[in-house]
Formats: structure tokens, C-alpha cells, sequence
């Protein structure tokens, strides 16, 4: 058996058993009904970079986190006259502006309060999206903030050589092609400035967010990671604690005295194996295909090295 005929079935079989594992739990597991006038929380698990599409990142972990996921989740929840609170359960570093711009707005806008209960690390991005809820909760080493932008100019040109691929360029604008190669002072300068700008709104947004002034937010916002016990000092979370105290804290702020928590489904296996970020089914059959190279070379130049709000430490 070829070694690409024997990595499909050995993908196809993992699809085949995880199907009849979750029809299985399905069966055997029907969700709780639950009846009364406010009496639930939500509680959405949120996890890996955060994204526009479920496709826009090759090797990241987690389900991912998009707009559109968000939105769904927050509307379901809103929707629900029996849910009286939100939390969101978010472990990320991060990720691109818009994307993370737009899902905060959806916590700033929620109908109902949004609690963000902190996993690992709740940074960049993710804390941009945090900044927005009605309350943070954190355990005392979970890593908050990198309040901060990184822009990464990715050089193809080794990469290039590795393939044998001489590139020619016809361009209409000087800077066409200035995140595909090398930058020179004037490029870098411009990158500088966009770079400067998406910093602002996220300063100004943390600002609101969290009601604090500009300056304070400046002062910390120099892409550094603190512990969550050092950011409740510093203002960026409210309270220090695990599960039981999001609950808690989420149950206050509704006035529900017998809270039920209802969590709502994270991405499945096949989920993430068809549709989420990372590599996916029909990548493995074209790296076999074409090469795990030209794979990520086509990955690399389909990637616009945009500003991103995201923490890269331990990366």
C-alpha cells in the first residue's frame, strides 16, 4: 500500500470512530432540561487564535476563535429567556485585529453580562476581547495582557532558493510587494505607523473597557504577559479564582440564587479535523501530494503580514 493511499485510510478510519463515539455520548447523555425565568449561565469555551475564518491559520492549537462561532454562541444565549448570564471560558493569545475588534464589540453589546473566566492565558487579542466584558475572573497564574501589536515581514527568500523558485515581479505601486521580501528604511517606517495606529485603538478601547485612563493603560501596555494576581493589582482583571468563582460572580451580577450552568458545545474533533484552523484533512492529502514545502510556502503567501494582536512568547 502506498504511504498516501495508508494515510487517508488511517484519517478515515479516526473519522469513522469519532463519529460513532459522539452518536454514542449523544444517546446515552440527553442535555437537562431546565425550566424557570433566568435561572441558567451560559458558559462558552473559547480557545486558540483568534481568526476571521476557521482556515486562516496553519499551525496553530485549539478549535480557534472567529466572529462568526462568537456570534452564534452570544446570540443563542441572548436569545434564551432562561439564560440570565454569559461566560465566556477564553485560553488564547491572541490573534488579528478585526477579527478580535469585532468579537469585542459583541461582548460590549451583549443583552445580557458577559464574565470572562481566564484559562492559561487570555493575552493580546484575547485580552482586548476580555477588556470588553462586565467582569474578569482569573486564577492567580494565569497569564493576562500583552497589551501590545506585532507585525511579522516573513523574508521567502531562503525558502525560495530551498524549492528552486526564482521569482519575477511586475508590480503597479511601489510598495506592492514590501511583505515579501526584505524591508527597506522607508517600508519599515510605513508598517511602523500601522502599526502605531492599531496600538491607539487598542489603548483607547482597553481605556473604556475597563475604565481606566489612557496613561495608566499606556504605562502598562508594553506587550508584556503579568500574572493574574499582579493584573487584579494593576487593574486589568477583577477577581482571582477558578471555576466556582466565575459562576459566582456571573450568578451576582444577574441576581440568580440557584444557578444552573449550561455549557454550550465547543468545536468537536470533526469540527476542527474538517473545518478548524490548523491543518486539515484536505491538507494532509495535498502535502502528500505536493510536499510539506510547497504547502507552506502557499500557506505563507496567502498570509498578508497584517498588524495582529497577539502574544508569541514560549512560541
Amino acid at each position: 500500500m502506498k504511504r498516501s493511499t495508508l494515510v487517508i485510510s488511517i484519517i478515515l478510519g479516526i473519522v469513522f470512530i469519532s463519529t460513532v463515539i459522539i452518536v454514542v455520548a449523544v444517546i446515552l447523555k440527553p442535555g437537562k432540561i431546565i425550566t424557570g425565568d433566568s435561572g441558567v449561565i451560559a458558559f462558552i469555551p473559547l480557545s486558540g487564535l483568534i481568526a476571521e475564518s476557521k482556515d486562516a491559520s496553519f499551525f496553530s492549537s485549539g478549535a480557534g476563535i472567529t466572529p462568526t462561532f462568537v456570534r452564534h454562541q452570544l446570540e443563542r444565549a441572548n436569545d434564551d429567556p432562561r439564560v440570565g448570564a454569559i461566560i465566556l471560558k477564553i485560553d488564547s493569545p491572541g490573534g488579528v485585529v478585526g477579527a478580535s475588534q469585532e468579537i469585542a464589540e459583541l461582548v460590549r453589546d451583549s443583552e445580557k453580562p458577559v464574565i470572562v473566566f481566564a484559562g492559561d492565558i487570555v493575552a493580546s487579542g484575547a485580552y482586548y476581547i476580555a477588556s470588553q466584558a462586565d467582569k474578569i475572573v482569573a486564577k492567580p497564574g494565569s497569564l493576562i495582557g500583552s497589551i501590545g501589536v506585532i507585525i511579522k515581514v516573513a523574508d521567502l527568500s531562503g525558502l525560495y532558493a530551498k524549492l528552486g523558485i526564482k521569482v519575477q515581479t511586475i508590480k503597479s505601486g511601489k510598495n506592492k510587494d514590501m511583505t515579501d521580501r526584505t524591508l527597506i528604511p522607508e517600508e519599515r517606517k510605513k508598517l511602523q505607523a500601522l502599526s502605531d495606529e492599531t496600538y491607539r485603538q487598542f489603548i483607547n478601547d482597553v481605556a473604556k473597557g475597563r475604565k481606566l485612563s489612557k496613561n495608566k493603560v499606556k504605562e502598562l501596555a508594553t506587550g508584556e504577559v503579568f500574572s493574574a494576581s499582579r493584573a487584579k493589582k494593576l487593574g486589568l482583571i477583577d477577581e482571582l479564582g477558578g471555576y466556582q468563582a466565575a459562576v459566582d460572580v456571573a450568578a451576582d451580577l444577574a441576581n440568580i440564587e440557584d444557578p444552573f450552568v449550561e455549557e454550550y458545545r465547543p468545536p468537536t474533533f470533526l469540527d476542527e479535523l474538517f473545518g478548524g484552523p490548523g491543518i486539515q484533512i484536505r491538507d494532509l492529502i495535498r502535502m502528500q501530494a505536493l510536499g510539506r514545502d510547497f504547502l507552506l510556502l502557499e500557506r505563507i503567501q496567502n498570509t498578508y503580514a497584517a498588524p495582529q494582536y497577539r502574544y508569541y512568547g514560549g512560541q
